[in-house]
């Protein structure tokens, strides 16, 4: 097993696991958790990331590193790529999966652009995530009321041709406490309607009922980006509050790693494999 395309780690399990890195300590966290259960999983690489590190190289070379030395299927993708030239870095780079965000355009706009960068990441053989309407933690489709209609998801895979669909159903970006509720009947709606993957963005702030309630319902990749980032910060703090002379980073950052393995293990067991 190694770095797979998104169809093949999609089509091994009920619904994958996606989790954002910041840098190598968490894609190695997120591919040790993959190993432990035993499923496939996505490195995501987000565009905010990239401007962290001041380029998508450095990081998208590590991950697709590890990637290539996991146990089990993995998938580097990027992710909330707003900027085009970025997308197509990615796809030089053998990056296998891309989200391109045109959420924040006019609707005509957003279908046109989404739609030419389908057909160049197709021509690479390159899986495309798109999103209708702006997903959420910045009073987006994830503000209270805002939802997905189904009909429109439709028209909007059948002019665009992307591979998977980001949709509104009730979660937000960068919570901090697991209290989101979701629309599961609108979930099935949209499955029935749109013919491809929904995706799950604002994970992080679903519990884990919610979480299996939406894949069964019809989600097939989950998104989760600030949890595991609160475990394996908050493992490291515990870590320098214990033993204020530590000077040796990896003191702070093994701990930290495993911990976040052990979670990434366990969201996974539940996304994958329906193990509550």
């Amino acid at each position: 097993m190694t770095l797979t395309t998104m169809s093949e780690a999609i089509g091994r399990v009920r619904a994958v696991g996606a989790f954002n890195l910041v840098q190598l300590e968490m894609a190695e966290a997120i591919v040790a958790g993959a190993e432990q259960a035993g499923c496939p999983a996505i490195l995501q690489i987000s565009q905010n990331a990239v401007r962290f590190h001041g380029a998508l190289t450095p990081l998208a070379l590590a991950a697709l590193a590890v990637a290539e030395r996991a146990a089990v299927p993995i998938v580097v993708h990027l992710d909330h790529a707003t900027d085009e030239a970025l997308i197509d870095e990615a796809i030089a780079l053998g990056v296998p999966s891309v989200m391109y965000d045109g959420a924040h355009l006019p609707d005509e706009e957003n279908v046109a652009r989404t739609a030419a960068v389908a057909v160049r990441a197709h021509e690479a053989g390159v899986w495309v995530e798109a999103e209708l309407g702006e997903v959420g933690g910045k009073d987006g489709a994830h503000a209270p009321g805002v939802r997905t209609d189904p009909e429109e998801a439709a028209r909007f895979v059948a002019a665009t041709g992307v591979d998977a669909l980001a949709v509104a159903v009730g979660s937000s970006h960068a919570m901090r406490t697991r209290e989101a509720a979701l629309d599961e009947g609108l979930i099935r709606r949209i499955a029935e309607s749109a013919p491809v993957p929904l995706v799950l963005h604002g994970s992080s702030g679903v519990p884990d009922a919610g979480l299996d309630g939406a894949v069964l319902a019809g989600m097939r990749k989950i998104n989760i980006g600030t949890h595991i980032g609160a475990v394996f910060t908050r493992t490291m703090r515990e870590r320098l509050i214990a033993d204020p002379e530590l000077v040796d980073p990896r003191k702070c950052v093994a701990p930290a790693r495993e911990a976040t393995a052990d979670e990434v293990s366990r969201l996974l067991r539940l996304i994958s494999l329906g193990e509550r």
